[in-house]
């Protein structure tokens, strides 16, 4: 499928990059690439990386394109939707901006129907990444399955049943590299204030997670297994458990995510205003 597709890609910024060096390495070709971006750097990237075409402004190049993915800040989708729409085919459209809701986008692109909404994560950047999809009921088959092969290009991916689920998505897997990092800073910041330099703290705690994230996604058992069977009752892991329980920290974790989950309906909600 990929070797034939042609792709627009309104916006070249990080996620866009993630997105097209996967594609081509799954057999994607760049000449098959628009990309437009009104920034020089950006166009120039694309042209000298995977030799894709580009543009400063959505137009005429972008009408016979199978997928096009709009990767633009939310607050910059009403006017990229407008640009766009005279353009507008019959492309399957697939949006990567956080918060806008589908019928906001068909609505901005005069009526359109195959709109799919996702949400990856920072990780595509290392084909790690992992992403949420969700469209209306009546999306096909195949629209789905494309969908599904520009997501799995740089990760994983999962559809939710229903749209609202992806501020849920947002919530845990989009925001979610934020909330590792955050705790990877924690770790740092304890090992050196035990003694450990910096660097060896940095490692020490980088390969905890991926080896606690690689054992945890191999493993059958749920998570709850996992840690009981790190933690010995009465020793060192108990100990840094039960101080976290003692400062709420669970709680206040899950309290985070519906914060994340609440702001990314309030982003639908604002940037939707007529």
């Amino acid at each position: 499928m990929l070797d034939t597709l042609k792709l627009g890609f309104i916006g070249g910024g990080n996620m866009a990059a993630a997105l097209i060096g996967g594609l081509i390495a799954k057999g994607a070709h760049g000449a098959n690439i628009v990309v437009v971006d009104p920034t020089e750097p950006a166009r120039s990237r694309a042209e000298q990386t995977w030799g894709a075409r580009t543009a400063a402004a959505p137009g005429a190049e972008l009408a016979d394109r199978d997928v096009i993915v709009l990767a633009v800040k939310p607050q910059q989708m009403r006017e990229v939707c407008a640009q766009l729409a005279p353009h507008l085919r019959d492309s399957l459209v697939l949006s990567v901006a956080a918060g806008i809701r589908i019928q906001d986008l068909s609505r901005w692109l005069n009526g359109h129907a195959r709109v799919v909404r996702a949400m990856p994560n920072t990780p595509a950047l290392s084909g790690l990444g992992m992403t949420g999809l969700a469209a209306n009921a009546g999306l096909s088959d195949a629209d789905r399955a494309t969908a599904s092969a520009i997501a799995n290009a740089v990760g994983k991916s999962v559809w939710v049943p229903a749209e609202a689920q992806i501020d849920a998505v947002t919530a845990i897997s989009g925001s979610g590299p934020a909330y590792v990092f955050y705790f990877i800073e924690a770790m740092q910041q304890a090992a050196q204030e035990l003694g450990l330099s910096a660097e060896d703290g940095r490692t020490l705690a980088i390969e905890t997670f991926i080896g606690a994230a690689t054992l945890a996604g191999q493993s059958s058992e749920p998570v709850e297994v996992l840690r009981e069977r790190v933690t010995s009752k009465g020793g060192t892991t108990s100990a840094a458990l039960t101080s976290m329980e003692g400062a709420d920290i669970k709680a206040a974790f899950v309290r985070a995510m519906h914060a994340a989950a609440a702001r990314g309906k309030e982003m639908g909600e604002e940037f939707g205003r007529d």
